[in-house]
This record gives structure tokens, sequence and C-alpha cells, in this order.
């Protein structure tokens, strides 16, 4: 999986339509509302990362511009707006169809700022608390601060991703990093080695897999940058300016096909080793004498960190468990599934039903 070109990709072609086609259309047709518009290609979808591909491009793909209006007014002009602007419309442009997405609106789907604020981090504002910081899914930020913005005469949600692109404030960076190290030593590492000893494979699967995933983000979240959902983990990793140039040559070898678990279980003590160092140089945790573990616990020297971080975390944050899913966004998820007819949700399965059913 590799990025577009920024050149010539889906978020290039959309922004000379916006620039060409619809914003004209928006400044003749609404030129009050639309100082109040935010309009780009951000949020959901690989184009938004420049990572689609052909086997992105079976769904929701096409020329799309986003755009976010305050609450008040998308309930009272966005119908107006999508109506006027999509009845003018051409249906492609530079040979690319306009998207069909999970908003209403082809090519230019209007929505409230609030409600997609709000399905996307579950509040509908900039996080303004510690706990507000540590209740919005990691994932989930990255879809509001992906793509471009290019039009944002009212600065509202661009307020909104510069809060967000300043990083977590420390407190809330820490707690994270502490929770993230409780994950993979106690939940991973430790958790395979057990399933190993007991000959229980299905569960030394998915202890190994979690393992990977959590040492992944840890490694995002200890070069200060937000991880991506999954698909997109690996990749964006793999373009880190720290950790990557270590960890990837080891998490290719574990990840091989021909790898053997005693093999895969000191390649993840490899990776605490690496991840508690960099904790270390960053004075994340203070340094400590070297550890070794032992036969029935294996090596969970990450847990050392977790405890060395939360020992030292203010009262607002220790008892405080980060989010680390996507609980916002699957409650919009569900709205949109319902939404529509279960013949329209299998075309973007792309489920076609058999000849003899």
């Amino acid at each position: 999986m590799t990025r577009e070109s920024a050149d010539n990709d889906i978020i290039a072609t959309s922004q000379r339509f916006f620039d060409g086609v619809v914003l004209p259309l928006l400044e003749r047709h609404f030129p009050e509302e639309s100082q109040h518009m935010a309009c780009g290609l951000f949020g959901y979808g690989s184009e938004c990362l420049r990572m689609d591909d052909d086997l992105s491009r079976d769904h929701h793909w096409g020329l799309r511009i986003d755009a976010l209006l305050p609450d008040a007014l998308f309930r009272e002009r966005a119908a107006a707006i999508r109506d006027r602007i999509s009845a003018e419309l051409p249906s492609q442009f530079e040979g690319i169809e306009l998207r069909h997405g999970h908003v209403a609106g082809a090519g230019l789907a209007p929505e409230s700022l609030e409600a997609f604020l709000g399905r996307t981090l579950g509040i509908e504002r900039a996080p303004q608390s510690h706990a507000e910081w540590l209740d919005l899914p990691e994932v989930d930020i990255v879809h509001v601060i992906n793509g471009e913005v290019w039009h944002d005469p009212s600065g509202a949600f661009s307020q909104v991703r510069n809060t967000l692109l300043d990083y977590y404030p420390d407190p809330v960076w820490r707690r994270r990093i502490s929770h993230w190290c409780r994950y993979y030593s106690g939940m991973g590492l430790y958790a395979l080695n057990r399933a190993l000893q007991r000959g229980n494979m299905a569960y030394a699967h998915t202890a190994f897999a979690r393992s990977i995933k959590w040492a992944l983000e840890l490694g995002f979240l200890l070069n200060r940058r937000y991880f991506p959902y999954d698909k997109w983990l690996y990749p964006f990793f793999r373009e880190l300016p720290d950790l990557a140039d270590t960890m990837v040559p080891l998490i290719d070898e574990a990840t091989a096909d021909g790898a053997s678990w005693p093999r895969r279980l000191d390649i993840l003590c490899a990776l605490s080793d690496i991840l508690d160092a960099k904790m270390v140089a960053l004075g994340v945790i203070p340094p400590h004498p070297r550890f070794v573990g032992n036969e029935s616990s294996s090596y969970r020297l990450l847990e050392h960190a977790y405890g060395a971080i939360v020992q030292q975390l203010p009262t607002d944050v220790k008892h405080h468990v980060p989010c680390w899913d996507q609980i916002y966004m699957e409650e919009f998820h569900t709205g949109y599934v319902d939404s529509i007819s279960l013949e329209e949700w299998d075309r973007v399965l792309c489920l076609t039903p058999t000849s003899d059913s």
C-alpha cells in the first residue's frame, strides 16, 4: 500500500473541482452561507490519507467536497444548498464521477460541524480538559486532521484542527503511553507466553497480533504522532522519524510466515527494550536497572514503565482510562446502516445475489 502523488490524487482533483466549479456556485447562490462553511476533503476513507488504491475504490470513492456548517445553519439551509448546487454540478470532472458517501449529497456533501465532531470525537468542539482529551478515540482524531481544508472563512473548523494538531497535553500523552505499555506487556507479551505454555494456539495468535498492534501504536505515541486506523498503521509507522529504523526489521521478521513462536517471543522482548530505552531517553520514565524476566511470566518490562508513569501522574488523569476504540463512529455507523435499505447496504458491501437464490 503506497500513497498517491499529491500532485494528481483525488484530493488535488477535488480541489480543482471545488475552485473551478463548486466555489463559484456557492458564492453566486449562497454568498452569506458560504462565509460560515468549511470546505475541503477530510474525514473518512483511504483517500483522505492519500492511501487509496484500486482495492479501496470499489465503494464510496470519487470526487468529494466535504462541507461543514454550524449546526443551526445546517438545519436551516443545508437542504437548499445541496439541492441548488447539485442541480448545476456536472456528473463528472476530469473523468471522475461524483462521490456518494455516508452523508447526503454527491460531489458536495453539507454536514453539521457539531454532528461531524460528535460522531467522530464524541464532543462537538475542541477538547478543553484532560478528561476530554483522554476520552477521544485516537484513530478518529486522524479523521479530523487528515486531508485538506481549502475554504474556512470563519475559522471554526480550522480552530478545532489546529488544537488537535498541537497534540496532547503532556499529562494526557503520558497517561496514554502508560496504558499502552500495560496493554502491550500485560495483555500482549505476557498473555502470549502463557498461551504458548498451555498450548492455546488460538489465544496465542490473537495475543501476538495485538502485541504487534500495540507496539506500533506505542511507536506513534513516542514520536508524538497520532496513530491511524489499523489497516494504515504499518505503512505510516514505517515513515516515523524515530523507532521505525530499529523496529521495522524485527516486526517484518516476527510476522513472516516461517517465524517460530520462540523467535516471536524473543522479538517482542527486544521491542520492549527498544520502547523502554526510548521512554528513558525522552524522560517519560527515569533510568532504571536492567531487568530479566522468568519463564512463567516472560519479560514484563513495559509494565514497569506503566507503574513508573502512573505513579507520577496528576490526580485528574491517573484514574482516567484512555478511550481505545471507535465508540462514537460506531454509533454513527449503526445509524447510517439503519437509514438505508438492506439492498443498498448489500451494494456497498459489493454483495451480489446469485442467480439460483
